[in-house]
């Protein structure tokens, strides 16, 4: 084989191999068979609605504090002297009366000085009366020598008066001398407990340092912080300037665990602290419980002890026409989605009342029997096509944000 053959075969064969693969790719091309062909499906996402039921709705506002008694206060000696008698309820956590004495300082020196103040009452006594005979002495004088108007002087007359200032400041030191023994039995000024304890017996007391803290068991109260937006939901009434006398605000419920077992007492309202705490904003209303001390209907429940800790559950506004669905139904600030009667989702606009950890209160923008959206939906556009299931009020699930949006 010359060289140009060899050449012309080198160039060709390449060629040749590449229009037979042509062919043959061509050929299984044409040979293929035919792929089946099946319509798109179109997938309808599955949601959970509530249906909607308009009513009426009590609000509550929660708060939280601690008991203090309503009246306290610091029980300090009026006279000096050692303790000789103390009343067995005068210790700490005691219950007493009022008017019952819870101790006695020694008298002796008191009861002494009351009969030197009576002898003083009876000193000036006669020396009234001598003045009083020294008088008649001086008229009947008088009335056989003298002429014309006599002094005042002459017939003692500044002479009695001074006597009867004597007696009538002698009969002040006999009330003082009598109130001082009195003095030496501290009684209670009101019914209440011991709260703390500071004397025994032999021991000296002076007048005007504390022996003990008392308070009344009358009534009790607690003092409750509140969010300003809070206060949109309670009926407060509000103290003004000339305006005297105890308000009547609205019930309260107090919640306390005892060992082991969480009891209730039932209070009002009574006022409104007088300023806004300038660093949490709050509000500071005051709940009060009359006879906490007392036994209630359940004979298990505990006192309501002064330091105990509760929970506040207040009775605010009664709103009618409200709808109320979960938590989860909201999207955005004041936006749900509605399914309509062809089972389309709809963006609806509401009127937010109020929103709790788990709960929406709307009061406008929705009717009875609307049916409202609590899944979450994913690229949701106005229109779109659900299926649905009813979700009941127990299968409503727990929300984690824990935030609250107050809309007044």
């Amino acid at each position: 084989m010359n060289r140009g053959v060899k050449r012309t075969f080198q160039i060709l064969l390449p060629v040749a191999i590449i229009v037979a693969a042509a062919l043959g790719a061509r050929t299984m091309v044409d040979l293929r068979p035919d792929a089946p062909t099946r319509p798109p499906i179109v997938i309808i996402p599955q949601v959970r609605v509530v249906e909607v039921e308009l009513t009426e709705v009590t609000l509550t506002v929660k708060s939280q504090g601690t008991v203090e008694p309503r009246t306290q206060s610091q029980l300090v000696p009026e006279v000096s002297g050692r303790i000789i008698d103390v009343s067995p309820s005068f210790v700490a956590g005691g219950f007493f009366e009022a008017g019952d004495v819870l101790f006695k300082t020694d008298p002796h020196d008191y009861e002494q000085a009351l009969v030197q103040r009576n002898a003083e009452v009876e000193s000036a006594r006669l020396h009234i009366a001598q003045e009083e005979a020294e008088a008649e002495v001086a008229q009947w004088g008088w009335d056989r020598v003298g002429t014309g108007q006599a002094r005042s002087l002459t017939l003692r007359e500044p002479q009695i008066a001074s006597a009867k200032a004597e007696l009538a400041a002698a009969k002040a030191n006999l009330e003082t001398a009598q109130r001082n023994l009195e003095r030496t039995e501290v009684r209670a000024p009101f019914s209440g407990r011991v709260r703390q304890k500071n004397v025994d017996v032999g021991q000296f007391v002076t007048v005007g340092a504390p022996v003990a803290r008392i308070y009344a068991v009358d009534a009790a109260e607690v003092r409750l912080p509140l969010p300003n937006e809070d206060l949109a939901y309670l009926d407060l009434p509000l103290n003004y300037r000339g305006e005297s006398g105890r308000i009547r605000g609205p019930a309260v419920t107090l919640r306390a665990e005892f060992a082991g077992r969480i009891h209730e007492w039932q209070g009002r309202i009574v006022r409104t602290e007088g300023e806004i705490d300038p660093q949490t904003r709050m509000v500071h209303v005051v709940a009060e419980v009359q006879n906490p001390y007392g036994r209630g209907p359940d004979p298990t429940r505990p006192p309501l002890a002064a330091g105990m800790f509760v929970e506040a559950e207040i009775v605010g506004r009664t709103v009618e026409h409200v709808a109320i669905v979960p938590r989860a139904a909201l999207r955005g600030p004041s936006q749900v989605l509605v399914v309509d009667v062809n089972s389309r989702l709809r963006f609806r606009d509401v009127e937010v009342l109020r929103a709790t950890t788990n709960e929406l209160f709307i009061l406008g923008g929705l009717e009875t029997g609307d049916r409202v959206n609590v899944s979450p939906v994913e690229a949701v556009s106005d229109g779109m096509e659900v299926r649905t299931s009813t979700l009941g009020s127990q299968d409503i699930p727990p929300i984690v944000n824990t935030d609250e949006k107050h809309v007044p």
